[in-house]
């Protein structure tokens, strides 16, 4: 692969990033607005219901976060505080953590899920075409891998 000069690569690295906090920017005042729920609060809530069971442990869920794992410690003290989760010791290693997201955490996860949906839909895909959108998460999703790649020469 050849390498690109400055111009084809800073414009689009500059567009990703300034749209990605605009986006993010009206995202969580609407999210904090409207539910009181943190946007950071709101991707753990999410990651537990992903997960196949409803719980994650800490390192997986550190793991799926776009957070630092120190942010993320702190997101789950101030949620097992205000009752939307919980910690649990996991059943196939007592010594081991589990976070799991209360019957409150999981009703705020629904009532800010229709305010995070419709967020995305208004400030990010209304703006693309099918078409356009499709292309975007291919590239994207080829810069990901690329980057595990990467990820995975290092640690060996």
């Amino acid at each position: 692969m050849t390498a690109k000069s400055n111009v084809e690569t800073v414009g689009p690295w500059r567009a990703l990033l300034s749209a990605h906090a605009l986006v993010m920017d009206r995202l969580t005042s609407e999210m904090e607005e409207e539910t009181g729920l943190p946007i950071g609060w709101h991707e753990v809530l999410l990651h537990l219901a992903e997960s196949p069971d409803g719980r994650l442990r800490m390192h997986e869920l550190a793991d799926s976060m776009l957070s630092s794992r120190s942010a993320l410690t702190r997101f789950v003290d101030r949620m097992e505080l205000a009752g939307l989760v919980q910690r649990v010791s996991c059943p196939s290693d007592r010594r081991g953590l589990e976070v799991v997201a209360t019957e409150a955490g999981r009703s705020m996860f629904r009532k800010a899920g229709r305010v995070h949906l419709r967020g995305i839909q208004e400030h990010f895909a209304q703006h693309l075409t099918s078409e356009e959108a499709a292309s975007l998460e291919v590239m994207l999703k080829k810069v990901m891998t690329a980057g595990k790649v990467g990820e995975d020469d290092q640690a060996a």
